[in-house]
């Protein structure tokens, strides 16, 4: 019961924190996604550690790297609203990347390397176009397509998939979803996009494709995420929201969907 208290009370205020940051934008979501991103960034180099290596991890050359990495890439995206710069800072941080990878060799192997270059992008990168598509000039609603593909896709696919679900999606990854619920998450989010765009006057059709897509890749990132969970053989990312697990745990399928929408949301609309 107290899990459950905990549980609720920290999704209560992730829900505040997050929407206030979402409604007012500009530094204070900038903040909040990095301090985000440097968290989840930490926890995914952590997971790829030997087990007996997690609970004294120290970041070692590449990780700072991608610490360092992240921090000016978000400090370009706030300070010039370019994404040719954003990019010219990955490019950056592979190159930096590269030479301690060569100057220190052979302390690091390849799979270090290229984890450590890889969760950069995955965490930092990825979930930085929440922040760009909130700063278009219709940000302050479209930003919401990327919560309403994951969340409501989450919502729709736990509750069904309870209630009716039969056939597994993933036995062996994931034994609770199945594909009834893996259906109703995407007909679900598309229906809430539809009306969220018929009810803010825009074009509802447009916001129903946009969500149903970006909820079928929701689920990729959650079970991609477990997947990286099974190998390296973890429950959660961390400890830090209690009943939820760690940043990364409740971030998984935002971080994939929130470049897909901001492409689609371009191509169509922009």
């Amino acid at each position: 019961m107290a899990g459950f208290k905990a549980r609720v009370l920290s999704g209560a205020v992730l829900l505040l924190v997050a929407g206030s940051a979402l409604y007012f934008g500009g530094a204070y979501l900038w903040a909040l996604l990095l301090f985000l991103a440097l968290v989840g960034l930490f926890e995914f180099y952590r997971a790829l550690r030997p087990e007996n290596e997690r609970g004294g991890f120290k970041p070692g050359v590449l990780e700072v790297v991608g610490y360092t990495g992240c921090i000016c890439y978000y400090m370009v995206i706030f300070f010039t609203s370019s994404e040719r710069f954003g990019f010219f800072t990955v490019i950056g941080t592979l190159l930096v990347m590269m030479l301690f990878f060569v100057i220190k060799y052979p302390r690091y192997d390849s799979s270090r390397f290229m984890g450590s270059f890889f969760g950069f992008i995955y965490v930092c990168v990825t979930l930085s176009f929440v922040y760009m598509q909130r700063m278009t000039p219709d940000g302050r609603k479209t930003v919401w397509i990327i919560l309403i593909s994951s969340s409501v896709c989450d919502i729709f696919a736990y509750l069904i998939g309870m209630a009716i679900g039969k056939h597994k999606l993933v036995p062996k990854l994931s034994p609770k979803k199945s594909i009834e619920g893996a259906v109703a998450g995407v007909v679900g989010a598309a229906a809430a996009g539809y009306l969220f765009g018929f009810f803010t006057g825009s074009d509802g059709l447009l916001f129903m494709l946009i969500t149903a897509v970006g909820a079928v890749i929701s689920q990729f990132g959650d079970l991609t995420a477990s997947v990286f969970k099974r190998n390296h053989n973890i429950k959660d990312f961390g400890k830090l929201i209690p009943g939820h697990g760690g940043v990364l745990d409740r971030i998984d399928s935002i971080i994939i969907t929130a470049p897909v929408v901001y492409i689609l949301y371009s191509i169509t609309v922009r």
